[in-house]
Order: C-alpha cells, then structure tokens, then sequence
C-alpha cells in the first residue's frame, strides 16, 4: 500500500515546530506530514510523560491522520526525532499498524551510558525503517547504532551524516532528504 501520510514526533526538549521536523515536511511532496505535540508540551511542562502517554499520544495521532486522509494507519508512516522517534518505534512494536518507521537521531542509550541501551523492542518491528544518525552522536555511535539495528527483522537503512551530533544542526535538509528517497523508494515498490 502507498504511504500518504506521516506522524513526525519531536524529541524530548522540543515541539513540533523543531527545525528538522518542519524541514522534513517541506521535502515530503506527495506525503501529508502531521508534526505533534505531546501532552506535556502542550501543557507547558519540562519534564516528559509517562512512555505509555507518549506512545499512546502516537497511537491517536495515526489515527487521527488516517481518518483525515480517508486511508488506514497502514498507509501513514510514523517516526521522528530522538524521544519522539523511540516512542513512534514502541508504539509500533507494541501493534500499530504503520506503513513505515522513520528515526532520526534515535536515543540508543543516555549519553555516556553505553550499558543503558533502549532497543528491547526491536526484534518486534515488523515494517521498514529508516534511521538517520550523526556520526558524532553522543546517544549512540554509528558502530553502536549498526550493532543495535540487527535486531530488527527486516533490515533497516541506517544513513551516517558525517559530523553530525545529535542535534544534527545545518543537517536538518540532508536528513529531510533522506526521508523523502526512503519513502519515495518504499511508495515506487508499491506501484
């Protein structure tokens, strides 16, 4: 099936007006992205939700676009930036039923804490995935992040952005690229 739409979330000390979720929506053509917010953002708190909040608010905002664009959440791609993007993988793993997963930045473990990684749910994506990564992310490295991604059944395209930190600052147009050819690629495989 064609993916026609995209749930972006943003990272945790963000919203949904983060320059790399607004970048991504300018290079998708021929797919409605819906950037969200999460409720803590909304009400104006710091510190984030409960995960099962944060995954839940993915839940509703697939459907929610679904129903907009008249298709089934198996026509949306859901993803995001570093928290954002690990909440949209769990709610995945844990059955929503989404066309594709988008990462950007994905937190694989604290920064300096190597130990803490924060892929359990991995063997249990079922879609493709795109992960997008500096190659001077303090939440992962690329070796980390190459190690980590095996565990997903399907095999991932991981993209390296040389010199990239986590925030990928001045890279936010070649990550946003980067999504427009994955979903691109997984939309010419469908026709």
């Amino acid at each position: 099936m064609r993916i026609v739409g995209m749930v972006l979330a943003p990272g945790a000390s963000a919203n949904s007006t983060h320059e790399g979720l607004l970048a991504i929506e300018r290079a998708l053509r021929d797919v409605v992205a819906e950037r969200i917010d999460f409720p803590y953002i909304k009400a104006k708190k710091r510190v984030p939700d409960k995960a099962e909040i944060l995954i839940e608010t993915v839940v509703q905002e697939t459907h929610r676009l679904a129903e907009k664009l008249g298709v089934s959440t198996d026509q949306i791609a859901v993803g995001g930036r570093s928290m954002g993007g690990r909440m949209a993988s769990m709610a995945v793993a844990q059955g929503l039923n989404a066309a594709a997963l988008v990462l950007i930045s994905y937190p694989l473990h604290p920064p300096g804490k190597p130990e803490k990684q924060r892929v359990e749910h991995f063997p249990r994506i079922p879609v493709p995935c795109l992960f997008v990564s500096g190659t001077r992310d303090a939440f992962g490295t690329p070796e980390e992040l190459l190690q980590a991604t095996r565990l997903i059944k399907t095999p991932p395209k991981i993209v390296l952005l040389e010199k990239g930190n986590h925030g990928l600052a001045g890279l936010h147009d070649q990550a946003a690229a980067e999504v427009t050819s994955f979903i691109t690629s997984l939309n010419k495989d469908c026709s």
